[in-house]
């Protein structure tokens, strides 16, 4: 994480977290959800509004990668300062892209080691990497098949969709989970 978020956690140790505000989508993007955006519906849940807006703001979205992690109860948040904002996940907490030769990087530019290959049943495709579980970015897909028919470490394993978050340990909605009345445990 970034020295001033740092200085500014220890600063202010009790700011009360963030829920709903922000999201990330299957491709990639963060999304900035303000009060309509989370009155028009759940962030993966497709109703018309409820992504919010998409961040384009290159700074931010550096900010955002550096200062992203995860909780105890594998809840993704951004670090802003000493406040955590818990991340809506359309899918993964990572988004792979995948080079023709094989490198592999998060959707925050992270470099990353492939471990493990996995389809669903729609078939999307997932990497277990060194730096954790996400989705392929869908225009990376043909990469990845290409991967396979050379043979190698990249053999695809079926998996059910439903089975991800609990087999990788995240939470697709801190938001719900919150809402529910579940404990923090990110303290």
């Amino acid at each position: 994480m970034d020295d001033m978020v740092l200085k500014a956690m220890a600063k202010w140790p009790n700011v009360p977290h963030c829920y709903g505000w922000l999201g990330l989508d299957a491709r990639g993007n963060w999304w900035l959800r303000d009060a309509a955006a989370q009155a028009a519906g759940a962030f993966a849940g497709g109703a018309a509004g409820a992504k919010g807006s998409r961040l384009e703001h290159a700074g931010l979205i550096d900010f955002i990668g550096r200062n992203y992690g995860h909780d105890d109860a594998g809840q993704w948040f951004f670090q802003n300062g000493p406040q955590r904002v818990y991340v809506e996940l359309e899918a993964t907490p990572w988004i792979w892209r995948v080079a023709e030769g094989g490198a592999v990087h998060a959707h925050t530019g992270a470099p990353a080691r492939v471990q493990q290959l996995l389809t669903d049943e729609a078939g999307r495709v997932y990497l277990q990497t060194s730096g954790g579980f996400g989705l392929v970015h869908t225009q990376d897909v043909p990469a990845v098949a290409d991967l396979v028919e050379r043979g190698g470490a990249w053999q695809p394993q079926a998996v059910r969709a439903a089975d991800l978050p609990a087999r990788f340990s995240y939470v697709t909605s801190p938001q719900a989970r919150h809402a529910a009345g579940l404990a923090d445990t990110s303290k």
